[in-house]
């Protein structure tokens, strides 16, 4: 066992491995050291089924989009990427003829549908709102692998004079705001947008401000081939850590999983090391919290951290707000407003939207109507009767995952519930809650409950137990947080650097903050950057 070496990285996640490869690449001795068995945070490929114990499945993140391709490039890595057609979904839980979309790379076909659907001005206000997003997209691209600046800052220096306030209007304020800016008819589609890139992961509700720069994040896909897409890593995502994990070895880096770290020991003021679960100490130059900015601070002397941004840090702290619920099914299920001749769903982020029925004969409560609803019931403490889910079914797509008995590999990710419930508790709501989600699913596509081999449920106390994510929190911190209100890469204790999804530029599998950590620590060492 190793005594003294130049860095321990604390945490195996993509983001300690991105900046394991850097360090060690750079002539520096380098160990991670990890709490659970295996790397990855929660970039994983597991087995979690009991009653299908050979069907993989990506138990945490699940979709590769954000990760910039200069950072690939930088690492020389290749992830093995398989583009998702359509990628979008969007059904209504009604017959043949009732309502739907499916987006794909036929254009003209997504145009089509949006027009006979919905109307011809939901065609301009799409078409208007991707430009500007393929435009935000392509100025905000170097920041993401630079140190953060102010909102205003970054406006100034990365994006065109035409858009700058848009960009700080977008990231100050709220999703429904910057939507309703674009003039859509159907509220079904924004509706769609506000979830599935505004509300994701978010402890925040659609008027919060912040939302925008969530909404904003999710459509920095960039990886070749995506065109603005999110895109199935092929093996599940644990590709992504083990791909990681190999290069750092290669370059020299050690890692360690089971090992826990109880403390991280300072010396005059400046990090020395960290001290692990069996009581061995690791003396070290630079220490790098790549797990989250909550354990970090947990795991440093009170009173070490500058008080500003202990006190900034604590008022960011939000609890998670998603449910996962995993499963593996028998066989396909049948979405019943598709036509015999639709091109297939399966690959694509299916929307299972409250307030979907208004669209049909059935009626009911207005779409953003009924997100204010499911928002209100999670700050209430209420599991809402109606949340928002994401459905998503990877192993017609990438069937590796499947097991020899052609198991499906499945998953609802479920936005809000609360992360404590008033009047019971998880253990006691969930399974009837998990019915309940399932009756949600057989609106759209009758039987998809008989197909079900499996389920494993995470909500959010589940996702904090499983993964080590304070509070269940997918994204560190909020995502309404953002650029230099995140956790800094130098936290200010000499020595002791953060790289986790908590700093910039945000929460989720994107390996920026492990580069700019990476970039930071070796600067501050007078190092080859």
């Amino acid at each position: 066992m190793v005594t003294r070496v130049d860095v321990v990285v604390v945490g195996a996640g993509h983001n300690g491995l991105v900046s394991a490869i850097l360090l060690a690449r750079a002539g520096l001795d380098v160990l991670v050291v990890e709490r659970a068995g295996v790397v990855g945070g929660a970039t994983r490929t597991e087995n979690p089924f009991p009653k299908v114990p050979g069907l993989r499945h990506s138990t945490g993140s699940y979709l590769l989009g954000l990760m910039p391709p200069e950072l690939l490039a930088a690492l020389d890595v290749r992830l093995p990427v398989l583009r998702r057609d359509p990628h979008y979904f969007l059904p209504t839980p009604d017959g043949v003829g009732s309502p739907y979309l499916l987006f794909g790379t036929d254009t003209s076909a997504t145009r089509a549908q949006l027009a006979e659907f919905f109307s011809p001005a939901d065609v301009a206000a799409d078409d208007a709102l991707q430009a500007e997003l393929a435009a935000l997209r392509a100025d905000l691209a170097p920041a993401w692998l630079a140190e953060p600046l102010t909102v205003e800052e970054t406006a100034q220096r990365y994006l065109r004079p035409a858009l700058q306030q848009v960009f700080v209007d977008l990231v100050r304020g709220s999703v429904a705001d910057y939507l309703a800016r674009f003039e859509f008819r159907s509220e079904l589609l924004v509706s769609m947008y506000a979830v599935t890139d505004g509300l994701s992961g978010l402890n925040a509700g659609p008027d919060d401000p912040g939302t925008g720069h969530n909404f904003l994040v999710h459509n920095m896909c960039r990886l070749p081939g995506a065109d603005g897409t999110w895109m199935i890593v092929e093996g599940g995502m644990g590709t992504v850590s083990g791909t990681f994990a190999d290069a750092a070895r290669a370059a020299g880096a050690r890692i360690l999983t089971g090992t826990p770290v109880t403390a991280i020991t300072l010396d005059s003021g400046a990090a020395s090391g960290v001290v692990l679960a069996d009581g061995r100490e690791i003396a070290a130059e630079v220490v790098l919290g790549a797990c989250d900015p909550y354990r970090l601070m947990e795991l440093v002397p009170d009173g070490a951290l500058p008080p500003a941004l202990t006190e900034r840090m604590v008022a960011a702290r939000r609890t998670g707000t998603t449910l996962k619920l995993n499963l593996a099914l028998r066989d396909l299920p049948r979405f019943s407003c598709l036509p015999p001749d639709a091109p297939s769903p399966f690959g694509s982020t299916i929307h299972l939207l409250p307030g979907s029925a208004s669209l049909t004969a059935g009626g009911g409560e207005s779409p953003m109507a009924a997100l204010r609803a499911m928002w209100a019931d999670v700050r209430a403490g209420r599991l809402p009767a109606e949340p928002t889910i994401e459905w998503y079914l990877h192993t017609t797509v990438d069937p590796s995952l499947a097991d020899p008995a052609g198991h499906h590999s499945s998953a609802l990710f479920v936005q809000s519930v609360p992360y404590e419930l008033v009047g019971t508790t998880w253990e006691a709501a969930l399974p009837g809650y998990v019915n309940q989600l399932v009756g949600i699913c057989e609106r759209y596509a009758p039987g998809t409950g008989d197909l079900i081999a499996d389920a494993v449920p995470l909500p959010p106390p589940g996702i904090e137990e499983h993964f080590g994510i304070t509070g269940g929190h997918i994204h560190h911190v909020d995502n309404t947080v953002s650029f230099t209100d995140r956790m800094p890469y130098f936290t200010g204790v000499d020595g002791l650097y953060a790289g986790s999804a908590g700093c910039h530029p945000a929460g989720s599998v994107i390996g920026a903050a492990g580069h700019n950590a990476a970039r930071r620590i070796l600067a501050d060492l007078g190092r080859t950057v």
